[in-house]
């Protein structure tokens, strides 16, 4: 697919503009107007009424305009059916590029496309409907150039991220798409490796992420890990340890900001009351979560439950300020770690404050 390239969607135009905005129509007769009033047309044949002349005092009625007629409907023909052609023009445009291969990925496996066109229109209805996600500080997020946004991490399973990345490509005005760094085991996966790497999420891992914001992309990152998603109801909003700091490394690298990122509402999904570790192991999985619902109730039981969700980007904290050997002063990136730690701490326990039900 090296040679593939994206050829835009049909653009259908309206047809016959010109000639309905240069067709008039007359003003429809009102109920109780005289017939013989009504002159005859030119070239139309005997029989019609004669012109009959109105009397001095009768002045004959304005026509309405045809904006303010009753009634009017657009029809096929003004534009009623036109949207409906464009998107069944645009779905065959979009299969045609996907048969002949006409489209193209970058070197990470990211197929924009197929993310704005397939992948968000899967998760759109989730983040709208069912989650009622409701988003905050979406200014925070720089207009251009690279970001890293750093969340927190929770709910058993990572839906969080992908709520994040539909936050950030339907709210920024600018259209921006997140890049989220994932573990190694969501490459392992079948099916979720191929889609992964479609939506744009790439390897957690530095010289990644340092290639991506060197390129001006958002990147998103939850450095809690398995940590956040696999710990206990009873730690719910209480971040972990924020690993080594190594995002905070790449942003120095590149000069890139941090964005911290609070998410309330994931930790409700799934509530884990347990852990099977033994059986974990067995599966290879970092943990085997026991949840009020699974895995009592089978395939039913992984139905996640509807919370509220609120998704709130906190003001940037600049980097491009340090020296290039700052990304290898341990001390520095001990102090910026924990700021933004405690930047996303302290915004979840004000969000939690303001929360007025889980569900509502």
């Amino acid at each position: 697919m090296a040679d593939a390239k994206v050829i835009p969607f049909d653009d259908d135009r309206s047809r016959g503009s010109a000639q309905r905005t240069s067709r008039r129509r007359s003003a429809p007769r009102r109920k109780g107007d005289p017939v013989a009033g009504v002159k005859a047309l030119p070239g139309q044949g005997e029989g019609r009424p004669q012109d009959v002349p109105q009397a001095a005092d009768e002045q004959p009625a304005p026509a309405e305009p045809q904006s303010r007629m009753p009634g009017r409907v657009p029809g096929p023909r003004t534009g009623g059916g036109g949207g409906w052609d464009r998107r069944i023009a645009g779905g065959l445009a979009f299969l045609r590029r996907r048969l002949t291969g006409e489209y193209e990925v970058d070197d990470f496996g990211y197929d924009e496309e197929l993310t704005d066109q397939v992948l968000m229109s899967m998760l759109r209805p989730f983040y709208e409907k069912y989650f009622r996600v409701e988003v905050k500080g979406i200014e925070n997020i720089p207009a251009d150039g690279g970001a890293l946004i750093v969340a927190n991490h929770s709910g058993t399973l990572p839906l969080d991220g992908l709520m994040m990345q539909v936050a950030v490509h339907d709210n920024h005005p600018d259209g921006r798409h997140l890049r989220l760094l994932a573990a190694d085991l969501v490459f392992m996966l079948p099916v979720i490796n191929e889609l992964a790497r479609k939506a744009g999420h790439t390897l957690a891992c530095a010289e990644d992420a340092e290639r991506l914001l060197e390129r001006g992309e958002l990147v998103g990152v939850m450095p809690e890990g398995f940590k956040g998603i696999g710990k206990p109801f009873s730690e719910r909003y209480k971040l972990q340890r924020f690993g080594r700091g190594g995002f905070v490394s790449t942003a120095l690298r590149t000069g890139s900001p941090i964005v911290p990122c609070s998410i309330v509402g994931a930790e409700e999904i799934y509530p884990m009351i347990g852990n099977a570790k033994t059986l974990a192991r067995v599966l290879g999985i970092p943990y085997f979560p026991i949840t009020p619902t699974f895995p009592w109730l089978g395939p039913l039981g992984a139905v996640p439950l509807p919370t509220k969700w609120t998704i709130q980007f906190g003001e940037p904290i600049p980097t491009d300020g340090y020296p290039p050997e700052a990304a290898e002063d341990p001390m520095l990136m001990f102090n910026l770690t924990d700021q933004v730690r405690e930047q996303i701490q302290h915004s979840l326990y004000k969000l939690l404050v303001q929360r007025r039900s889980v569900f509502f």
